[in-house]
């Protein structure tokens, strides 16, 4: 199911986006976050953990309930306006930030974190703006981090790659009229992960 290109249309009313994306991916969205958050939490006592793209705060709670210090940035004020709600008994064990994911290379000190998590955002990138984002990714993590990614991928077989088109293309079609902007499967994610100076552990 392609959750993905709903999501310009449910950050237009961030009240109503979790329910939208529970909806959306009939309840299996909350596998996902959990998943991400375990991953990149992984064990460790207390990781610091980077977020990009943190929309409402479900990922930054599962970190939080993993004992991650987190750090979660988004470029939407209004998104981060319900994080900020939904994170109000958190405290100092996260720090929200409004910022786009192409700075945090800027913003951030070399080897700041000990993974960089991220869940339904580089879905939303151009290509240029992943590669870019994987780059800094790199720069911000600790020799040995972590990276995690959640997100809609391009199919490999064709077969699958038909079948995804035929279910995407009205939602995508729909979206654009609505917002005048969709999303797009990230193609290749592993090759892409791998050629930036990550190692692929698990797909």
């Amino acid at each position: 199911m392609s959750t993905y290109v709903y999501m310009r249309v449910l950050e237009s009313a961030p009240h109503r986006y979790d329910l939208g994306i529970r909806l959306l991916s009939l309840g299996h969205i909350d596998e996902l976050y959990r998943d991400v958050a375990e991953a990149a939490a992984a064990g460790a006592v207390a990781p610091k953990v980077l977020e990009i793209g943190c929309g409402t705060g479900n990922l930054t709670q599962a970190l939080a309930d993993r004992g991650a210090l987190v750090t979660a940035i988004d470029w939407n004020p209004d998104m981060l306006e319900q994080a900020r709600k939904k994170l109000a008994s958190v405290g100092s064990q996260v720090e929200i930030k409004e910022m786009a994911a192409v700075e945090i290379a800027d913003r951030f000190p070399a080897q700041a974190f000990d993974a960089v998590a991220s869940t339904l955002t580089f879905s939303e990138m151009s290509p240029e703006e992943q590669r870019y984002v994987l780059e800094a990714a790199g720069k911000v993590l600790r020799d040995g981090g972590r990276l995690v990614i959640g997100d809609e991928v391009r199919p490999r077989r064709w077969w699958q790659r038909c079948w995804h088109a035929l279910v995407r293309w009205p939602l995508a079609v729909l979206t654009y009229i609505v917002t005048q902007t969709t999303t797009n499967a990230v193609a290749d994610l592993p090759e892409l992960v791998g050629s930036t100076g990550f190692q692929v552990l698990s797909e």
